[in-house]
């Protein structure tokens, strides 16, 4: 990576110039900010300056003398009041494009210190359909999920599913004297959901079915069997609708290991926890409370009162006065399982934004058990309908997740009838199928996670703009060079020679691949590279348009190919990373 290797040479221009740096001090170098001065850019100089209370420039001018450029820039310049200029020369670009076209992984170095992560995303509830809700933690989970892995990672994928709790006690009683068992063999997910809120409304006008309900799950976790092959049934078939929609997205779990996995180990906990003073008892419930240790307005214990703004306790509840467990108490011995079980170095949450207290009190509690596993919320906003208000259905109710990509698969396939390219029907439903699951995706990976952003048809489907649908079409257009070549002998060889603006612009923007992959784990964000991508298809079109590929000859010939055969490759890759496939026509 051309940035990383910058940052090791101005460190070193640092040492050579005799500059002592102070413990800590960042050297950085990043992309330039106006590219008529550089390709990189870094303001060390600047910074140090002020530190040392000396003159920026003529900091600069020391760094420069020291900096060894030898083949990597072909300029150092200084500008303004002391930014430090780098130019990447047309060989070191052009070697950069050499590897990205004979490599396997597009030149994308590994990390020097892999680690295991284990990444908990998605987790629906057993006995209800995956809705729209669900697309954000699924997708970023797993792009997240293949960022890591590509870059040399060990990933285990956790999928936390909701398989236990209160509501199958309402499931337990309405399976036993409302279900449809015809409907249940036609549509098993749509009838347990019909099912559940029948008996949910009872149990809100007559208060002796909730006592039944009660009772259904009392027995349920003291291990009755019928109420246990009632639950295990729910659960398989629950997870015969996941898989199949998984399967739609091409997505894959190592594990579905969900809440009831861990029910034996929730009472031992607990006794461990009050045995080790970390948790108290107090009105009957076992409590975790602040330490104190921390300052009260970043302690995840504490909490001002509305009314008298002053700070008072906010325990974390580990298990209840009538001996019931949370979801804190879950949380916390999963974190036991995935540390013993899997040696994890790192966990991460891909879960909403409102449960951001929840986590900090559940990292803060294990933290205090011993665990030194680094734990992160990877939080994420809303989705919204066109309206700005949380996307609903007419009818007010949840968009199904599996309704969103068939909807957005027929979109795609009525589009693919409008083109007459003399496709089959059958290679339509495949274009149709990537195009439109790769839509929906693209449309969330594109998005800052932390914002909520308006679902539209229009925009994700469209061949214009920041799209999967015109990504694609940049794949295709560099493929269709090679199909133009087809019955010619076409062989790339290593000889590349970048001149014009458009070519080195493009081997550019294909040698900043590297870096944002590696960005997007910096702080998880897959929109680092989604955003990456669309600039490269950009960046080709505008190269597409300047430069005549076919119609040159020589070197000049074999240049462009190669930049086409790199951008094939950069976006493919890319894409992939995303969980997006390509497709060769459209």
């Amino acid at each position: 990576m051309f940035r990383a290797a910058l940052t090791d040479r101005l460190q070193a221009a640092f040492t050579a110039a005799g500059i002592v740096l102070p413990e800590g001090f960042p050297v950085s170098v990043e992309l330039a900010s106006d590219t008529r001065f550089g390709d990189y850019q870094s303001n060390a100089a600047m910074t140090l300056a002020k530190q040392l209370k000396t003159n920026p420039r003529a900091l600069a001018e020391q760094i420069k003398a020291a900096f060894s450029a030898d083949e990597l820039c072909s300029e150092v310049s200084i500008a303004g009041p002391g930014f430090l200029n780098f130019r990447i020369s047309p060989a070191a670009l052009s070697a950069k494009v050499q590897a990205i076209t004979t490599g396997t992984s597009c030149d994308v170095v590994q990390v020097a210190q892999p680690k295991t992560i284990v990444i908990d995303f998605s987790a629906p509830n057993i006995a209800k359909p995956m809705h729209v809700g669900h697309i954000r933690s699924t997708f970023i989970g797993d792009c997240l999920a293949r960022v890591s892995r590509f870059v040399g990672h060990k990933v285990i994928t956790d999928n936390h599913v909701g398989d236990w709790g209160t509501q199958f006690g309402m499931i337990i009683h309405g399976w036993k004297t409302q279900l449809d068992h015809e409907a249940l063999k036609k549509h098993p997910i749509q009838e347990l959901v019909r099912t559940y809120k029948l008996i949910n409304q009872k149990t809100k006008d007559d208060e002796s079915v909730l006592t039944l309900c009660k009772t259904e799950l009392v027995k349920l976790q003291q291990g009755d069997e019928e109420n246990l092959a009632i639950w295990k049934e729910c659960v398989r078939l629950t997870l015969v609708q996941l898989e199949e929609v998984y399967g739609t997205l091409d997505i894959e779990f190592d594990h579905y290991l969900g809440e009831s996995f861990y029910n034996d180990a929730l009472g031992p906990l607990v006794t461990d926890l009050l045995s080790r003073g970390i948790a108290v008892l107090s009105e009957g419930a076992a409590v975790i409370f602040s330490e104190g240790t921390a300052a009260v307005e970043d302690d995840p214990f504490m909490t001002r009162d509305r009314e008298t703004k002053e700070w008072v306790q906010l325990p974390l509840i580990i298990q209840k006065s009538d001996g019931g467990f949370l979801y804190g108490t879950t949380d916390l011995a999963t974190i036991n399982y995935r540390v013993q079980e899997w040696q994890a170095d790192e966990i991460w949450y891909v879960v909403g934004a409102p449960q951001q207290l929840h986590f900090r009190q559940v990292f803060a509690a294990a933290k205090r058990m011993g665990h030194s596993t680094a734990m992160t919320h990877i939080a994420f906003g809303s989705i919204l309908g066109p309206d700005g208000k949380m996307f609903k259905t007419r009818s007010g109710e949840t968009v199904g997740l599996l309704e969103v990509i068939e909807e957005a698969i027929e979109r795609a396939r009525a589009a693919a009838e409008e083109k007459d390219q003399g496709l089959s029907d059958a290679e339509k439903d495949e274009i149709a199928r990537i195009i439109g699951s790769g839509s929906v995706k693209y449309a969330e990976l594109s998005q800052n996670r932390l914002t909520d952003y308006k679902f539209s048809w229009d925009k994700m489907l469209s061949l214009q703009g920041n799209t999967a649908p015109y990504l694609i079409n940049a794949y295709v257009r560099t493929r269709s060079i090679f199909r133009k070549l087809e019955g010619s002998a076409v062989t790339l060889t290593p000889e590349i020679a970048l001149t014009e603006p458009a070519e080195i612009a493009l081997a550019m923007k294909l040698a900043q691949f590297a870096e944002a992959t590696h960005d997007v784990l910096v702080d998880h964000r897959p929109n680092t590279l989604a955003n990456y991508l669309y600039e490269l298809a950009n960046t080709y079109h505008s190269f597409y348009e300047a430069c005549h590929v076919l119609n040159s000859t020589g070197v000049v010939r074999n240049t462009r190919l190669t930049l086409c055969e790199a951008t094939s490759r950069v976006l493919k890759t890319g894409l992939g990373l995303l969980g997006i496939q390509t497709t060769e026509r459209m």
